[in-house]
């Protein structure tokens, strides 16, 4: 891939990325921690690397299993299909950068992101902060269920999802993995 071709592709990333509401609210709300930011850069360029490296045949499975990961990875489910919608994008953006056709790119960099105000509703918790102490480990033990479910439809957090494989021994719930699906293009 020549260099323009690679640069507009990578600022299609980018763009795309950027207007993915469930990605943007993890993100603002760190719900992967202080370094959420950090790690939503390196997933663009992970993305890009992935898309110009690859010396297999590239799949839209494939990317939408790194976005689910990646998602996963700042304790957020993504049930709304934006995943897919996400990784389809970037798919026939890389095709037709491949062509020299840059014009989802720009049609993205016309366009005005999406305005919005997005409601995030926190989980648990007192204001008290005598209770804090007390309160800690099991808030810590709730986090893994209480996660929000991410509605980009509605722009609204939903009630978290919680797998039926539930340990509630331990506090831990099992999260069904997407690679089982056939390949496709």
């Amino acid at each position: 891939m020549d260099p323009e071709k690679a640069s507009r592709l990578q600022e299609g990333i980018t763009l795309v990325l950027s207007r993915w509401t469930a990605l943007q609210m993890a993100v603002q709300n760190e719900w992967g921690g202080p370094h959420s930011r950090f790690k939503s850069e390196q997933l663009a360029a992970d993305i890009f690397s992935w898309l110009t490296q690859s010396k297999e045949p590239l799949y839209a499975d494939d990317l939408e299993d790194m976005l689910d990961e990646f998602m996963l990875s700042l304790n957020t489910e993504i049930a709304d299909g934006s995943v897919e919608e996400i990784a389809e994008k970037l798919m026939i953006m890389h095709e037709e950068c491949l062509e020299g056709n840059f014009k989802s790119v720009q049609v993205l960099k016309e366009t005005n992101p999406p305005n919005g105000t997005v409601t995030c509703i926190r989980q648990g918790g007192s204001d008290d902060e005598e209770d804090d102490d007390d309160d800690e480990s099991a808030r810590e033990e709730d986090a893994v269920e209480n996660q929000p479910h991410v509605n980009e439809d509605d722009m609204a957090v939903d009630e978290p999802r919680v797998n039926e494989k539930s340990n509630t021994e331990d506090g831990w719930t099992v999260v069904s993995s997407r690679r089982n699906r056939g390949k496709r293009n």
